[in-house]
């Protein structure tokens, strides 16, 4: 499966989609973090496996292994297995609106690992945008209130990690990129999360003692049961290859990836409708805020006649 060019935007948007929901189920499984980051993936890992073998042309799952399977298996591990290790953790520390605000400047980091690593420099327009989504960002969340960020040193501890996994994610999504040009989203993206999640199974294991038993998933309360499966399905599966193979397919990651801003205005959205949460006049600023900044960094080269 390889995600046209033209269509890597909206790959990407529904994408953040279900990027948008997933502290949501998180929270609401009951699990503790990192065991809920082994149920995810081990979920998603066999979601994807299902769907990958139902798809010809995406089966070679060693692939992605043949010329470099240190760094590949590396990559993984970081990108995925320490990545949301990290995320996972930070909610068992920090509220949702907290460890939200910190993962939503991934596309901040993918813009300095693309300098980094490519060579590919940071615009003008793509500093000012991006800083302006980002205060956009903390005022929807926070409502305002910038020192709902800061707390005690358990508060502290869960928002470093939550810096971890937004910095590990967006290095994995530079990294990973030439792999998915070659063997394809769906087989690349399948690979990984097998390797990232015997990683988290192995991780959680002698770091916390929990070997997460499969068998056990169905011994739980029904919320629990279903919000791991929606996490690992729609949350896992669906979002990975969809977010992962549209950065891949953009003809510039960094402005794809500043669609992952717009992950807080959609939870706006879904409080709205779903939970009838009235919207106050500072959230709507951001919401503008962020959308306009958004809108204008994807439609820059339109404005402007440059790419």
């Amino acid at each position: 499966m390889r995600i046209p060019a033209h269509l890597a935007m909206v790959a990407v948007f529904i994408g953040v989609w279900g990027h948008a929901s997933s502290e949501f189920f998180a929270v609401l499984s009951g699990v503790q973090g990192p065991e809920t980051s082994v149920w995810r993936y081990m979920i998603g890992a066999v979601g994807l496996l299902i769907w990958v073998l139902a798809t010809p042309g995406s089966r070679d799952l060693a692939g992605p292994l043949r010329k470099t399977p240190v760094h590949f298996v590396a990559l993984s591990l970081a990108g995925v297995s320490g990545a949301y290790l990290a995320f996972h953790w930070a909610l068992d520390f920090a509220t949702v609106v907290q460890v939200a605000t910190i993962v939503t400047t991934i596309p901040i980091f993918v813009g300095i690992a693309n300098l980094v690593i490519n060579g590919i420099p940071i615009s003008t327009v793509k500093i000012i945008t991006g800083a302006m989504a980002t205060i956009g960002v903390v005022v929807l969340l926070t409502d305002g209130y910038l020192a709902d960020l800061t707390g005690e040193t358990r508060t502290l501890f869960g928002v470093l990690l939550a810096l971890t996994c937004a910095a590990l994610a967006a290095v994995y999504s530079v990294l990973v990129k030439p792999y998915m040009a070659e063997h394809g989203a769906l087989t690349v993206t399948t690979t990984s999360l097998i390797v990232g999640a015997v990683g988290l199974w192995v991780a959680v294991g002698l770091g916390w003692g929990v070997w997460v038993n499969p068998a056990t998933l169905f011994e739980r309360e029904p919320v629990a049961v279903w919000s791991l499966i929606i996490l690992g399905i729609w949350n896992t599966t669906i979002t990975q290859v969809l977010w992962l193979g549209g950065l891949a397919a953009a003809p510039d990651i960094t402005r794809a990836s500043y669609l992952f801003f717009l992950k807080p205005v959609i939870a706006a959205g879904l409080a709205l409708l779903i939970l009838s949460q009235p919207i106050t006049g500072l959230q709507l600023l951001a919401i503008l805020l962020v959308t306009g900044s958004v809108a204008v960094e994807l439609l820059w080269p339109r404005l402007t006649g440059t790419a």
